[in-house]
Order: C-alpha cells, then structure tokens, then sequence
C-alpha cells in the first residue's frame, strides 16, 4: 500500500503539470493527491506494525525483561494485540510511537502532541488519535474477552495501560485517568501495582494461564 500510494500520488502530480488550464487534469490532481495520502497512512499503520524493526511487539518484549516468571506476556495471541498477565493484574498494553511532547488535555480529556515537525507527523508516523478514547474501548475488548473464556472480571484487576515507547517523547500526563507510562517506566509500574493487586501465582498459574493458552 505504501508502494501504491507513491504511485498515485506520482500520477497525480504528472496530471498536475500535464495542463494547468484543463480543470479535469487538476480535479483528477486533486483527488489523486486525497486517495495516495490516506492510502499511504494505511500503509504506514501496518508498516509500524510489521514492516519495521523493532515492532512494538519486539519494544514491548524487550522493556519487560527482567520480570520473573510470575508474568505472562502474550503477542496477538488473544482479543487484544499485546496482554500482560500477573501479579499486578491483567493488563492489556496500548503502544504509541509518536515523539515530540505528549500532554494531557483537561479539556480534550485527552492526550495531545506538541512539536516536532510537520513532515514526520505527516508522512513518517502515523497521528496520535485519542489514546484515552482508545483505551477505554480496549478495556471493555479485553473484559468481554476474559469473560468468553471463563474468567470473573470482578475478581481480577483489568485495565489498559497506555505505553508510550518513543525514547525522545516527552510525556506529561497529569490529570489522566487513564493510566500510562514509558517504555522505560513500564517495569517499575508493573511492580508498584504488584505490591497493591497481589494476584497471586496460584492464581495466575492454575486458573488464568490455562484459560489464555487453551485460546
């Protein structure tokens, strides 16, 4: 899709300067140049996925080594692409890339990116969106997932937690609800929240972990 987009965009610019004065040849122009940027934003989602190393799956992995055994972590293996299960409860993982400054918006109720330039926003990564938003629709994802296969929200912490793995952001979310960290902060808030939920090994071990692999 990336590929295609450089396509159309490419055709779209030879029409450009075909005939300034034939209005079709500049309305094609025109069009060509809405199509080729939003068909190159769907390449560049999957591409930040998949296409590039490391993938958020592989930032992820890497961040959390050094938890001991009592933690599971799984890879687009259930209803939410990145899953942590343990002590501290089970958490589904929300990665940002993006840089720059990323603050909190009272007013928005939500996150906001400030600085950096607007190439890199425009054409190397994809917009922030609404985190928080997404968040809370992940949360209800992950409970509906637990409780297909067996598992008592009610008994368990559940909650989603926003990770933000460019190094050189700047991160400042006070007043969010939603909880969130860095790539580089993600171990310690799995720890201080172990100390807080205790969900036991037993308990992960014999009644969550069976459940999740048996999916």
């Amino acid at each position: 899709m990336s590929i295609g987009s450089l396509i159309i965009l490419g055709i779209g610019m030879y029409y450009s300067f075909k005939d300034t004065t034939n209005t079709a040849y500049m309305t094609f122009s025109f069009l060509a140049l809405i199509v080729g940027f939003i068909v190159f934003q769907v390449g560049n989602y999957f591409s930040n996925r998949w296409g590039k190393s490391p993938r958020p799956d592989e930032i992820i992995s890497a961040s959390l080594k050094g938890l001991d055994d009592k933690y599971s972590l799984y890879h687009y293996s259930t209803d939410v692409s990145h899953l942590l299960v343990g002590p501290s409860g089970i958490t589904a993982l929300l990665p940002y890339p993006q840089g720059g400054s990323l603050i909190f918006d009272p007013k928005r109720k939500d996150w906001i990116q400030k600085g950096g330039s607007f190439f890199m926003k425009a054409f190397a990564q994809e917009g922030l969106g609404r985190p928080n938003g997404e968040a809370d629709l992940v949360t209800e994802q992950l409970k509906r997932y637990l409780t297909k296969i067996g598992v008592d929200v009610s008994q368990v912490k559940c909650e989603t937690l926003i990770v933000f793995t460019n190094e050189n952001a700047e991160v400042n979310g006070e007043g969010s609800p939603i909880p969130y960290t860095t790539v580089e902060k993600i171990k310690d808030y799995i720890r201080k929240q172990a100390k807080s939920e205790n969900l036991t090994a037993e308990t992960v071990q014999k009644q969550l972990e069976p459940k999740l692999k048996m999916k």
